[in-house]
């Protein structure tokens, strides 16, 4: 195989060491580049970036190559496009895009679909002169009269709330800063609102404050604040839009709602079922009582449901029983019907279940490898249930289903432009067995007619952390790769919840060792049933799923050619032992509290960037956000100082830094393309193809 060839003698950027201490339980680690994490300091500007026009000149060879992929990309979407209109309160709600737009604009119609057009946002006309622009949350009152929306213009997930009145379309004076993007709640009397205050050091939402439309923000009344900075807060309205509710979570461990009747929006809120550890539940309103999903004494969760005014576990009656080989996540409430979304084997089901006569049944699919979810569904008084389907193969689509007739209307399939034919793809499902006998799934795709000799190319992705389950679902801009010879595979590791919750119990704190293993155990596997080879095989992973990355790179370098790793949390002792940064407590229940000795030594024998060593790496790509909330960017910047320092081959370490943007990246629909070409870019380069 002929490799890119990489420009030579060009120098890497010079990084200076500053050696700081750090003590821990008779532990002395010494970090020579924490000084990286001044954001304001000019020298780390200039070194940052230093590393983009590094990769720049290391790239330059596929400049024009990145501009075919992320026209080819961008070819393949439909850019006059709305999205399917769904009825709520009196009002068909969809979003749309103009041709050469990057951002959507937000609309709405009254009873019919044949009425006039009522444009509530245009993003574009918002955007225009900002480098990034996200709206946030957007909640109609239940006059239909006005829209509370959040934005962000740095990319730091510190939104702006404001309110505009859809009658006039006049934008009310007051903005309220530094709220959660997507935690809006209206109380019935059209003019108060409900939202959540963030720290801006740490991040956290940690106060729900009330706010009266058209009063002095100074003025709003804190109605509660967490005091447990180990939990995250929400606020909602029901959907049967008699309740306000604020709900306190820790991450796969404990769950407290506080509930507030709508129509009385200045009395006090009530704790549903007080926190207790290893306790967690969610709850729907129905009528004159609660359904809950709880994993009360059920890893796996079970359906209860207790009336109105008995909400105390006591009076919890089981629906439906825990089963330890399926894995209860949604429910969604219809008046004669409910519905269940199950995992069982590493697949989304639906199950339908008659309120009546309490028969069910599941929706059943076609396909081997598929992902089918809840779409959206406002109106408890139907018997159409709105849901969503995809695999590898199939792109999105959305079907109205008949819940008595079993009858099933596809009613949008997202649009692949470019010459897709499904049919020219394959997909399958594998099963690894890891290195202690556990059998991991690992879901494939495939152009048809590709010989499983060993010679194919192959990048597999993971995530596998707080129990987030990687759905096998449609990726247009996958073709590029698939349509110039690669395999692409989802491995479903330990860490996500994809075979129950005893699958991510096996996957964090002192387990989660096993999320690293299983995906080398995946990659050894793939290579021995003659999908590539350790010269073809590459990896991917983002954030969580970065530092996933780093872990497999230092436990076995020798086993990638290529490696990128996207806004990666490498840095994991330095992070979780300073509770300044954001979202470091909230996160103790799935990494550990490095003031506990025990916690502290697990974490840093894994930790990527405490585990660098002088031995060979892999090729590494690895990129940030100077502006991210979630992986501050100085954690990457200190990994690959360090990695350049020791690596011992002669391997390509590059940096990508988005010097306006944050965790998610660029915020327009076609801009996020140009990373995913990179990307894309480096892993054919390595193999050789440059167009």
């Amino acid at each position: 195989m002929q490799s890119y060839q990489w420009p030579k003698d060009i120098k890497t950027p010079v990084v200076a060491k500053e050696p700081k201490e750090f003590k821990a339980h008779g532990d002395v680690r010494t970090d020579e580049y924490y000084w990286l994490n001044q954001r304001d300091n000019a020298k780390v500007i200039d070194y940052l970036k230093a590393e983009n026009a590094y990769l720049d000149t290391m790239m330059a060879g596929t400049k024009a190559f990145q501009e075919k992929l992320f026209a080819e990309m961008k070819g393949r979407i439909k850019e006059k496009d709305e999205s399917l209109p769904f009825k709520s309160n009196g009002y068909w709600y969809y979003s749309r895009f103009e041709e050469g737009k990057q951002y959507p604009i937000f609309c709405r119609k009254k009873e019919t679909l044949e009425a006039p057009e009522e444009i509530m946002l245009d993003q574009n006309q918002m955007a225009e002169g900002f480098k990034y622009y996200s709206i946030g949350g957007r909640s109609v009152s239940d006059n239909n009269e006005l829209l509370a929306y959040t934005v962000d213009s740095v990319s730091r997930r510190l939104y702006g709330l404001r309110f505009k009145n859809l009658k006039t379309g006049e934008i009310y004076p007051e903005t309220i800063a530094n709220v959660e993007g997507n935690d809006l709640a209206w109380a019935a009397d059209n003019k108060t609102f409900f939202y959540i205050k963030k720290d801006i050091t740490t991040l956290l939402g940690y106060q729900v404050w009330r706010h009266v439309l058209g009063t002095d923000p100074k003025q709003d009344v804190l109605v509660y604040e967490e005091k447990d900075n180990r939990f995250y807060i929400n606020v909602f309205r029901s959907k049967s839009k008699k309740y306000v509710g604020i709900v306190a979570d820790m991450n796969q461990v404990s769950t407290e709602y506080r509930l507030l009747e709508a129509a009385n929006p200045t009395g006090s809120f009530t704790v549903f079922q007080p926190r207790q550890d290893n306790f967690q539940y969610t709850l729907e309103h129905f009528n004159d009582k609660f359904y809950i999903l709880t994993d009360w004494e059920a890893p796996n969760f079970r359906l209860m449901e207790t009336p109105e005014g008995k909400t105390s576990k006591e009076n919890w009656k089981e629906v439906i029983a825990h089963r330890k080989d399926v894995y209860l996540s949604t429910l969604t409430v219809f008046k004669n019907h409910l519905v269940l979304g199950e995992v069982k084997d590493a697949l989304n089901q639906l199950r339908v279940i008659n309120q009546t006569d309490k028969k069910d049944y599941y929706i059943t699919f076609d396909e081997a490898v598929y992902t089918s979810f809840v779409n959206v569904n406002p109106d408890y008084n139907t018997n159409i249930l709105r849901f969503s389907y995809a695999s590898m193969t199939t792109p999105n689509s959305i079907y109205d289903y008949n819940m008595d007739s079993q009858q099933r209307e596809l009613k949008k399939q997202t649009e692949v432009l470019g010459g897709f034919k499904k049919d020219e793809y394959t997909s399958e499902r594998l099963w690894a067995t890891a290195c202690d006998g556990a059998k991991v799934p690992v879901s494939l795709v495939y152009k048809k007619g590709i010989k499983k000799d060993g010679s194919n190319p192959l990048l597999l992705y993971a995530y596998g952390s707080y129990g987030s389950s990687m759905a096998p679902g449609f990726n247009g801009n996958v073709i590029s790769l698939l349509d110039r010879g690669f395999v692409y595979a989802i491995a479903h590791v330990r860490g996500g919840q994809e075979m129950g919750r005893q699958w991510y119990d096996d996957g964090h704190l002192f387990k989660k060792k096993n999320t690293f293993y299983d995906f080398i155990d995946v990659g050894e596997f793939l290579i021995k049933e003659k999908y590539t080879t350790k010269e073809h095989l590459y990896a991917n992973g983002g954030s969580a799923g970065g530092l996933l990355m780093g872990a497999i790179t230092n436990i076995r370098p020798d086993l990638w050619h290529g490696v990128v790793a996207d806004v990666p949390f490498v840095d994991v002792i330095t992070t979780m032992s300073d509770p300044s940064i954001p979202l470091t407590t909230g996160e103790y229940e799935e990494w550990g509290n490095p003031a506990d000795s025990a916690e502290y030594f697990y974490m840093k024998s894994y930790s990527p960037y405490d585990n660098v060593e002088k031995k060979a790496y892999p090729n590494l790509l690895v990129t940030t956000g100077l502006h991210d909330s979630q992986v501050q960017y100085f954690e990457p910047a200190k990994w690959v100082a360090k990695l350049r320092e020791l690596k011992t081959d002669n391997n390509v370490v590059l940096f990508k830094i988005n010097m306006e943007a944050g965790h998610g990246g660029a915020s327009g629909r076609f801009d996020y393309l140009k990373d995913v070409a990179l990307r894309y870019a480096f892993f054919l380069a390595l193999e050789g193809k440059t167009e």
